[in-house]
């Protein structure tokens, strides 16, 4: 396995609309990519072609799309299966998951939220652990956004925590969900943010959200990252420390030298947390 991305480390989104501004771009911009197995496993061509030449180049994290984590149909072993030889044959270094479902009775191409009961914790936490067996590797999972909440007999904040410990597994923190979520469900980011188990992060995600209204922010990763957002993500480097932070973008993709500044704003933030003293990174 290639070593770990690193803490202060800041990452791309391989998307396959930026292949060839990414196989083109100079080195050292960005320090690692992330991709979606998912999306990859399998793919020959041109296509398979640059991955493998990115990968050559790059540290590769990866982030799983449908594996239906809180989903009640079996887990898929035989995809299972595949993308543990797609994450050793990419050395990767970190595999996540989102903490939803995407599955029922096939495919439902979206992330759907899982009810917050004590039941749904232990179903996805089960499923996390044997997850975690048939890839041979710890995972992270990411906290999701969401705009109709189905039954909740806990906080968002206690069901996540509680997943995580209850799955033993380790949290990729998505900034911006955070933020989302906040204004449409009426509560506190930073509180929300404060509580999250810091022991337990292993990277931040951070993108773009639209504004429907004042009350109504749907998270699109078609936009730049938002100022509250940017503030958002120092505090959470304060709290919890620097972790790899990948820079996600679906679509609307601008140059690539407006992506890479959002990325160079990453690193900026990152360096000024390091700098300051745990006495005063603390107070």
């Amino acid at each position: 396995m290639k070593a770990s991305l690193g803490n202060a480390s800041a990452g791309l989104g391989l998307r396959r609309a930026l292949l060839d501004a990414l196989l083109e771009a100079p080195g050292g911009r960005f320090d690692f990519l992330e991709c979606a197995p998912d999306n990859w496993i399998g793919v020959g061509g041109r296509y398979g072609e640059a991955l493998a030449k990115l990968s050559a180049h790059h540290r590769l994290s990866c982030h799983g799309l449908s594996l239906s984590l809180g989903g009640t149909e079996p887990l898929d072993q035989t995809f299972l299966a595949r993308t543990r030889r797609f994450l050793d044959q990419h050395q990767v270094a970190l595999y996540s998951e989102h903490l939803s479902y995407c599955s029922d009775d096939g495919h439902l191409y979206d992330l759907m939220p899982i009810p917050f009961t004590e039941e749904a914790v232990r179903h996805v936490a089960a499923r996390i652990r044997q997850v975690q067996d048939l890839l041979g590797r710890r995972i992270a999972v990411e906290n999701v956004s969401y705009y109709a909440a189905p039954f909740q007999a806990m906080a968002e904040v206690d069901f996540v925590t509680t997943v995580l410990e209850e799955a033993d597994c380790d949290l990729l923190l998505d900034v911006n969900n955070i933020y989302v979520n906040a204004i449409n469900h009426g509560y506190d980011a930073y509180d929300f943010l404060a509580r999250m188990p810091g022991h337990r992060i292993a990277s931040y995600h951070i993108a773009g959200h639209y504004d429907e209204a004042e009350d109504l922010k749907v998270d699109t990763h078609g936009t730049p990252v938002k100022q509250d957002v940017w503030a958002l993500l120092e505090a959470a480097y304060r709290l919890h420390g620097v972790h790899p932070t990948l820079l996600e973008r679906d679509f609307n993709f601008p140059p690539l030298a407006d992506l890479l500044a959002e990325v160079d704003r990453i690193r900026s933030l990152q360096h000024a947390a390091r700098d300051v003293s745990p006495s005063a990174a603390h107070a």
